[in-house]
């Protein structure tokens, strides 16, 4: 993680549960800023933060996927970089997934919502407020096919402010 600024050896021995004991099982990690995720290698990682790195790309998202197949809570909001490819290659990393917050994450359309769809069987929470490519007719579709999904954040996506909750 030599690429990995704002994060201090303390600060992530922290986040992973080793200081002040033994090793706790490895359950959250948030990053504050890393420029190259391909070193993160954690697969039993449940809960990842990325939210608020807007530098973060597709290929970023795609280590992620690889190196974290376990998560079951992530959040990307406010990673305006990513698209609906960089999803549709890393998704499949993630059957387990249930709660995922993509809000403001600008480029996405509904054709990511698509691909959760397909591959996510266990989302139960999905938040895309402030999502511009993603309508209420698309979240209105999504939801009608996956009804295991209680919950879905939607203001403003398509000038409406919609909440769906189940």
């Amino acid at each position: 993680m030599a690429e990995c600024c704002l994060v201090s050896g303390q600060g992530l021995a922290q986040a992973l549960g080793s200081v002040h004991g033994a090793p706790s099982p490895l359950t959250t990690l948030r990053l504050a800023y890393c420029s190259s995720l391909k070193v993160l290698q954690f697969p039993q990682l449940r809960q990842l933060s990325l939210s608020l790195l807007p530098a973060l790309t597709d290929i970023g998202l795609e280590a992620v996927a690889r190196g974290c197949p376990s998560l079951e809570h992530l959040s990307l909001s406010h990673c305006s970089r990513l698209s609906d490819e960089g999803w549709a290659q890393a998704a499949g990393s993630w059957p387990r997934l249930q709660h995922l917050n993509l809000s403001s994450c600008s480029q996405l359309t509904e054709q990511t919502l698509d691909i959760i769809r397909q591959v996510c069987k266990q989302l139960r929470v999905l938040d895309v407020a402030m999502c511009p490519g993603i309508n209420v007719v698309a979240i209105r579709r999504f939801q009608a096919q996956l009804p295991q999904v209680t919950c879905i954040q939607s203001r403003f996506v398509g000038g409406a402010d919609l909440t769906l909750t189940l």
